[in-house]
């Protein structure tokens, strides 16, 4: 055997001559398994033109630059696979499957860019060999951030939300990677929408608000995926998971200018406040906002929402309801008009110690249920977590696997 064939562990049955020859990226990988034949005679079994059998293996990603974005597949010529391990460089092999023939292995998943893979092929007549090939670099890659934090605790209108770096053009591609599992198989959906800040998102959400105790798990298979024109590959996954919390809703009367929050259906708070002037640009979003964060004392200027220079102020016990603006938060300079009337510059005003008490009470992913005539509109489903504005069966639309 010449020494630039591969090595070949020797396994066939005696009586039995086989040869596996695996046709991997970079060449054609052929070789003989020989034994010495169990018969009276003292020959090898042969074909009929008196020729060892022979049987190859191919495999369709090629060379130091193969194209990725593609599975995986060895096909046999001839007899029947036994096993085939597909592993990149680093993490574990490749899912995958033998086909009913025995012909073809595919993986599950699509080869990653820029990563090294090594090919290990067994037949049912224990014939073995090995090929490796690598991927090109991706161009560009996309990256993602994931709301909520990873083993959080949140409110019950919290929804999964992934904001994409780069535009996301196959938005089918993406969202198939993105796999959702919850501990008491709640029903729910994705639906693809422009973030506040211009970037693609998708956000998973229930029928219905989550119910409490439920587990979230999002599987986020990205690896490889091509998300297309002008936004690159992604080149790992993601995960996160999380916990609901109690039930709890924060339910604000614009025109009767009080706040309530009630916990598991019953009214634990009822506070005096003052929300945005009615008649322009300073008057409060209606609709279900979601708390998005409590950012305790934090600086508040006009110029950062379109309104000039009105104020620039401390503002303690911050609670963010929308990307756009509006919080909750302790504002004692409009005390005259705490359950009087609305003049505040779009926020929920309360005393020092209601804020404070409100505070200590909410949880990230609570939702803030805002009625009343006194409203320049209802939040957006982009502008914070505005998701639950939009019917169950248009929200169920906005998912590109309708």
């Amino acid at each position: 055997m010449s020494s630039a064939r591969p090595r070949i562990r020797r396994s066939a049955p005696a009586g039995r001559r086989t040869r596996l020859a695996l046709t991997g990226p970079a060449a054609l990988l052929a070789a003989a398994l020989t034994a010495c034949s169990g018969g009276a005679s003292g020959s090898a079994e042969v074909g009929g033109d008196g020729k060892a059998p022979d049987t190859s293996i191919t495999v369709n990603l090629r060379g130091k630059a193969a194209a990725p974005g593609e599975p995986v597949k060895v096909t046999l010529a001839h007899g029947k696979l036994k096993a085939v391990s597909v592993k990149p460089g680093e993490g574990g092999p490749l899912a995958g499957k033998i086909s009913a023939d025995g012909r073809t292995w595919t993986s599950d998943r699509v080869a990653a860019p820029g990563t090294a893979y090594t090919v290990e092929a067994t037949d049912a007549d224990g014939g073995s060999d090995r090929a490796t090939f690598a991927t090109a670099e991706a161009e560009k890659v996309n990256k993602l951030s994931l709301a909520p934090g990873k083993n959080t605790t949140v409110g019950i209108a919290q929804p999964l939300s992934v904001v994409f770096d780069h535009p996301v053009k196959d938005k089918a591609a993406v969202e198939k990677a993105l796999k959702v599992s919850t501990s008491n198989d709640t029903k729910g959906s994705w639906g693809w929408l422009q973030d506040y800040s211009g970037k693609d998102r998708v956000d998973w959400r229930p029928e219905e608000y989550w119910k409490p105790g439920t587990k979230v798990t999002l599987d986020a298979q990205l690896n490889g995926v091509d998300t297309g024109a002008d936004g690159g590959w992604f080149v790992r996954d993601y995960a996160t998971t999380f916990t609901i919390g109690a039930a709890q809703v924060v339910k604000v009367d614009l025109d009767g200018h009080r706040l309530a929050l009630h916990r598991d259906g019953k009214q634990v708070m009822d506070l005096p406040m003052s929300a945005g002037t009615p008649g322009g640009e300073k008057a409060s979003w209606r609709g279900t906002a979601v708390l998005m964060s409590k950012e305790g004392t934090i600086n508040m200027r006009s110029e950062t929402v379109g309104l000039g220079d009105a104020y620039d102020k401390m503002v303690d016990y911050s609670m963010r309801l929308t990307w756009s603006g509006m919080y909750a938060h302790a504002a004692p300079w409009n005390a005259n008009y705490f359950g009087q009337a609305n003049r505040s510059s779009g926020c929920l005003g309360m005393s020092d110690a209601n804020a404070s008490a409100l505070y200590g009470q909410v949880r990230v992913g609570d939702p803030f249920e805002i009625t009343g005539a006194d409203a320049k509109g209802t939040v957006a489903e982009g502008n914070g977590y505005g998701a639950w504005n939009v019917s169950w069966a248009d929200w169920q639309a906005k998912s590109a696997l309708k």
